[in-house]
């Protein structure tokens, strides 16, 4: 038996209208189910095999990639000359994190510690660890800054000491020594009669206390009771504060590890973090948006405030004393030694610096800071951390190695730690994060289109067939009459 095109029209529009129900009700419930599904997976939790693999053993390539500044003038520079530098490398370095002593708590916080090593990746790097570079002698100058005030006979007795170990003003040594640490008899007679001077007992090098080390105790939030609390550090050490600086908003500590940050991130965001090494906490802004590696990221860079001094940014003033905008002093968490912390090359920094030593070039795409971040599940996809370290030297009364050195802060290496998402994790932080959402959005408005086309074809199906039955109404009324006006000329004839 045929269907008419009424009864057509009217299982249209019934399925389309649920079509479009569907779809409408996808519009509101879908976001709901994906960003419940992102708490789910982004909150620290072992159940989370991906997410808690990711955070526990961060199974992603990182690299630190090491520059040295190379001295080209140390005798010019012991006679007031301004420093000339060559810019070496870079000397790249593998770079394994691991956590252990992993705790969880009753307070919805774990507790661990993370766990660094470096091995030399030589394809990656310009030359080998036995390249020679010449540096400032931190032994040296260093240690005659941090003793300038002490009374005359104690420098002349610590100027004795330097020319009885045969130690100069600048050391020239194989990149893998002065990474690493190197043997002095010099080291020895300062942690026997100076202890605590120095922040090592063995070797001496710029990143011997880094190699197989842990950068302290991290107690952080779970986000399993507020998920917009995931990943902010609870306390550091046992500690909510630290006691480094001369405020109390500079010692607090804020934001989180510095791995991962809290979900749902909007332009406003920032992304706060706390750095053992810098022993402060610093804080990124959104720049802009992007797309890494096929996912879609928020950029967030370290903002021209960050090193600025107190009289530039007065909520730097408790980071004082300072010197030029661009400078972070760390002596007080550096065994006063005279150690500034600043971008790369002076990068943003007070153009007065650039003016004290010859050879250096700040460009943002080299020497920026950056850290491409997933806006709703707060990971980052690609980062590039870049600092570098300095040293305050000058002539100091009393030592005859300081010579006759102008004062400057003097660079002496800068680093990038870099890392991105890649391989298998990125393919199933695609697939789950990337494409099943978008799928879900264009099955909504799929359905939502559907239903509409189906309602609009059966109205036109149901006008067709109104159209379609007057139509015959017409032709039969016209035969009806035809009939009748032949019947009656029939009858007027027989009559």
């Amino acid at each position: 038996m045929a269907v008419s095109k009424s009864t057509l029209s009217i299982v249209f529009i019934v399925l389309g209208g649920l079509a479009v129900l569907f779809g409408t009700v996808l519009v509101f419930v879908g976001p709901i189910i994906i960003d419940d599904q992102i708490v789910k997976n982004v909150e620290i939790n072992p159940s989370n095999g991906l997410s808690y693999t990711m955070w526990k053993d961060i199974p992603v390539p990182f690299f630190m990639s090491v520059y040295f500044f190379h001295i080209v003038n140390p005798n010019e520079i012991l006679n007031g000359e301004k420093p000339t530098v060559v810019q070496r490398g870079p000397y790249v370095y593998r770079e394994n994190r691991w956590k252990d002593n992993i705790t969880f708590h009753d307070n919805h916080t774990v507790s661990y510690r993370e766990y660094r090593q470096y091995f030399f990746e030589e394809s990656m790097s310009v030359g080998d660890e036995s390249d020679v570079v010449t540096i400032p002698n931190m032994l040296v100058l260093g240690a005659s800054v941090m003793m300038e005030n002490m009374p005359l006979p104690v420098l002349l007795l610590l100027s004795t000491a330097f020319k009885s170990f045969n130690e100069g003003p600048f050391l020239t040594k194989p990149v893998g020594e002065l990474m690493w640490g190197y043997d002095s008899k010099l080291v020895d007679f300062l942690n026997k009669y100076l202890p605590g001077m120095l922040p090592t007992s063995g070797k001496f090098g710029l990143f011997a206390e880094f190699n197989n080390s842990n950068t302290g105790q991290f107690t952080v939030f779970t986000g399993q009771d507020d998920i917009r609390k995931v990943h902010m550090v609870d306390s550091w050490n046992g500690l909510k504060s630290v006691d480094y600086w001369r405020s109390e908003q500079c010692n607090q500590i804020n934001g989180t590890a510095g791995q991962m940050w809290p979900p749902f991130m909007t332009k406003e965001s920032t992304m706060p973090f706390y750095s053992p090494d810098a022993c402060r906490s610093m804080e990124l802004v959104y720049q802009r948006p992007g797309v890494s590696r096929g996912i879609p990221v928020f950029r967030f860079v370290a903002p021209k405030t960050l090193f600025a001094n107190g009289t530039d940014y007065p909520p730097n003033e408790g980071f004082c004393p300072c010197r030029q905008s661009g400078l972070l002093n760390v002596s007080t968490c550096r065994h006063n030694s005279p150690v500034f912390i600043s971008r790369p090359h002076f990068f943003e920094a007070d153009p007065v610096l650039l003016d004290t030593v010859n050879g250096l070039s700040p460009n943002e795409e080299e020497h920026g800071l950056f850290i491409d971040i997933h806006p709703e599940t707060g990971v980052p996809m690609n980062v590039s951390i870049r600092l570098q370290l300095n040293l305050l030297i000058k002539r100091v009364f009393g030592i005859s190695e300081t010579g006759k050195i102008a004062e400057v802060v003097m660079p002496m290496i800068w680093f990038e730690e870099s890392g991105y998402i890649d391989g298998p994790v990125l393919n199933t932080f695609r697939t789950n994060l990337v494409v099943l959402p978008m799928v879900m959005e264009y099955m909504q408005y799929s359905f939502i289109g559907l239903g509409l086309a189906g309602i609009l074809g059966a109205v036109m199906l149901y006008l067709s067939d109104k159209k379609a039955m007057k139509k015959t109404s017409f032709s039969l009324s016209q035969g009806v009459s035809t009939n009748y006006l032949y019947m009656h000329i029939q009858k007027q004839r027989l009559q």
